[in-house]
């Protein structure tokens, strides 16, 4: 996978994580799992700690 991809990935996530603080649904929550398994298994790193670094 490209880096561009793995930012796609990075800028899909946030997006759904800032949907989910103002309207909680199932099928994001889903959504958001699909996104952290996809880039774990691209990279071998979790998602999650990746954008605290980002900050």
């Amino acid at each position: 996978m490209k880096k561009s991809e793995l930012r796609l990935l990075v800028a899909q996530y946030r997006e759904i994580k800032n949907k989910l603080k103002k309207l909680p649904n199932k099928k994001l929550k889903e959504k958001l799992g699909e996104i952290e398994h996809r880039y774990f298994h691209e990279t071998g790193r979790v998602l999650e700690s990746e954008i605290k670094e980002i900050k």
